[in-house]
């Protein structure tokens, strides 16, 4: 063990979270709620808000989306609390000790993208609506993407006082927000009488409800392996990636129905919200920047092997803060369909390892690191991303269903018996 090294402020990211440091309900949900609060997810609403009558093809397609998110979600979370594990350790299990580095660099990167697309909203927001010339807006994503790391530094703590904050207050602006929205449009009536100004496929709608938090869905177990129970890492999961990510998508996809504009902000100024929406969007987009640097810096651990999570993290924010700077802020609807379709296997892909080859029971983590790469894994990965991409429907569906069954098939010929592979430090 490293000289000075605290695993309480480190949070574990090497090793099971140990039953004394475990948490309750509360803590867990309100965490996750604090994620999955994150104003980019309205502006994916926004974006199919456009394309659909709201009742019932706008609801239904929000609906399918996020049941398929939080069903995804909530089976990690599960797995996580019965072992203690991120989802970094647990690809060891059917990636290999090599192996699992590929996606602990994919998630590792995704968060990167996320915390840069925060980073520069923000500043960006801050220079309209401070009337501030242009020269101020790379100055000011330096800051903010120094500032957003502060509390996820501070760990798991630090998350869950900023989230207590945080989570209220955006309730209360999507209350009214929809609220006016719905008077503006004349009420209910006037609200199912909107036709739809945009055309899009229900399967790419569905890519961009899913992949609005599919990347940090796959991450969430950072959080649900502190849960004191499987019902409260489940339960938690469901309501966070069920309710609260389907409200974000809902009122921008509301705001975008009834005022014809996707961006969010554009729309909070046009119902008179902009200075307080803008003070309760930054509270919110700090709160899920936090969790999505602290994702990479769990990820990033495991990656370079190291319990140095603090100092990954401002290595993260570094990197995420340059992101910003090259413009991260206009990538945001492809990145969250490229989301969609290629993270979900690497989550199934571990659900099925636990159910199909560990028969609910890990081994120890120097058990799984006897295997430098897992071709079971690997090969099916490659394949149902191959899938997701190539079929038609609904590629995310498309590539969990693929990823589930290529498992069952190449973990029966392909995944080496643990005994027979000689016994490797990491």
């Amino acid at each position: 063990m490293d000289k000075g090294y605290d695993e309480t402020i480190e949070d574990y990211p090497l090793s099971p979270v140990p039953p004394h440091a475990r948490r309750g309900f509360l803590p867990t949900v309100v965490i996750l709620l604090g994620f999955t609060f994150f104003s980019a997810t309205m502006w994916g609403g926004g974006a199919i808000g456009v394309a659909f009558p709201f009742w019932p093809d706008l609801i239904a397609v929000i609906l399918l989306g996020n049941l398929l998110l939080a069903g995804y979600v909530a089976a990690l979370a599960y797995v996580s609390q019965r072992s203690g594990l991120n989802t970094a350790l647990m690809g060891r299990y059917c990636f290999g000790r090599i192996g699992s580095r590929w996606p602990d660099l994919v998630l590792g990167l995704t968060q990167v993208g996320w915390y840069a697309w925060g980073t520069a909203t923000i500043a960006i927001l801050s220079v309209d609506l401070l009337g501030l010339g242009e020269g101020w807006t790379a100055p000011l994503m330096i800051l903010f993407g120094v500032t957003f790391c502060l509390t996820a530094f501070i760990g798991y703590r630090g998350l869950e006082r900023l989230s207590l904050v945080s989570v209220p207050l955006m309730c209360l602006l999507i209350v009214v927000s929809m609220a006016l929205a719905t008077r503006d449009a004349g009420g209910a009536a006037g609200i199912l009488a909107i036709a739809p100004t945009a055309t899009m496929g229900v399967g790419e709608a569905v890519t961009i409800v899913v992949g609005t938090f599919i990347a940090g869905g796959t991450q969430a177990t950072n959080w649900t392996r502190f849960s004191d129970t499987p019902r409260t890492a489940v339960g938690a999961a469901v309501i966070a990636f069920l309710l609260g990510n389907g409200l974000m998508v809902l009122v921008g996809a509301y705001g975008a129905l009834v005022y014809g504009e996707s961006d969010i902000v554009q729309m909070l100024g046009l119902q008179g919200l902009l200075v307080g929406g803008v003070v309760m969007l930054f509270m919110n987009i700090w709160t899920t920047q936090d969790n999505t640097i602290y994702n990479f810096s769990v990820a990033g651990c495991d990656l370079l092997r190291t319990n140095r999570r603090r100092l990954i993290t401002l290595g993260g924010a570094g990197a995420g803060t340059v992101l910003a700077l090259l413009g991260m802020y206009d990538w945001l609807v492809p990145y969250m369909q490229m989301l969609g379709i290629l993270i979900p296997p690497i989550g199934v892909i571990i659900l099925a390892d636990f159910v199909l080859v560990r028969k609910g029971r890990y081994p120890s983590l120097e058990e799984a690191d006897r295997c430098a790469v897992r071709w079971a894994g690997v090969v099916a990965y490659i394949l149902a991303s191959a899938v997701a991409v190539s079929s038609p429907g609904i590629p995310p569906l498309n590539g969990i269903v693929a990823a589930f069954l290529l498992y069952g098939v190449t973990a029966r010929y392909l995944q080496p018996s643990a005994a027979s592979v000689p016994r490797r430090s990491g």
